[in-house]
């Protein structure tokens, strides 16, 4: 079936704090290019720079422990090209590295280090975890899934290719609130495990607009992800 030979792979797939889970190739391509100190990007500096030197050993540590084949060198830079934009996002380098990215309007939201603390273990976390690849293989599935379906129906091949992404993203989504939770949880771990309050950090959540439980949404309930936090804190 030649409709295989279309499947619109032409994004990557990322973990995403605040926005969909699925990034353009095109847009990933600013943060692979090399250095970082043009065009807005920017090595962590002040507080920040702080928070991560202290996480990042600690989730360097998780990831060696896990027994998983990560490249367990992460690189952390932040964007300041957009003053609006509130996010971090964990993507890969060409080279593999795992590279996560604060929007500079994201540091200056939170209101202290345990916040940033958090939200950087979170982030870690998406990688730790493999959901990257994970959330791809359910894409590339519903891909695969709802362009057959179309296909056989006769379709023309925009048809097909249309269907393609719409299965991706459905595919992408699919397991989106339980990888956020995972996050919410290895990621107060290494916050803890690094001397951070990771509850006081995730009172980050009560200050972002609550996602409720949408069909298909790609977050969970604030709330759902402050109590995942509070569990884990107190069985620390």
């Amino acid at each position: 079936m030649t409709f295989l030979k279309k499947l619109p792979f032409v994004f990557v797939l990322v973990g995403m704090w605040a926005c969909a889970p699925v990034q353009k190739a095109n847009e990933r391509e600013t943060y692979n290019k090399a250095g970082v100190e043009n065009a807005g990007l920017f090595q962590p500096s002040g507080d920040f720079a702080q928070v991560v030197s202290r996480i990042e050993p600690v989730a360097e540590a998780f990831c060696r422990d896990s027994g998983r084949p990560l490249n367990c060198d992460f690189e952390v830079i932040v964007d300041a090209r957009d003053p609006e934009n509130v996010n971090a996002f964990q993507t890969l380098r060409k080279n593999g590295r795992p590279l996560i990215v604060f929007t500079q309007a994201l540091i200056d939201t939170t209101q202290n280090d345990d916040e940033l603390a958090f939200v950087l273990g979170h982030e870690m976390a998406h990688h730790l975890e493999g959901h990257l690849h994970r959330q791809y293989q359910s894409a590339r599935a519903g891909a695969i899934l709802l362009g057959g379906i179309t296909a056989i129906t006769g379709a023309s091949a925009n048809t097909v290719e249309s269907a393609q992404r719409i299965g991706a993203g459905i595919g992408a989504r699919t397991y989106s609130k339980e990888f956020e939770l995972e996050a919410d949880r290895l990621g107060a771990l290494v916050a803890i495990r690094a001397g951070y309050n990771a509850v006081r950090g995730a009172a980050f959540f009560a200050r972002l607009p609550d996602p409720g439980d949408q069909f298909l949404g790609s977050h969970p309930p604030n709330e759902a992800r402050i109590e995942m936090v509070r569990r884990v804190s107190l069985g620390y």
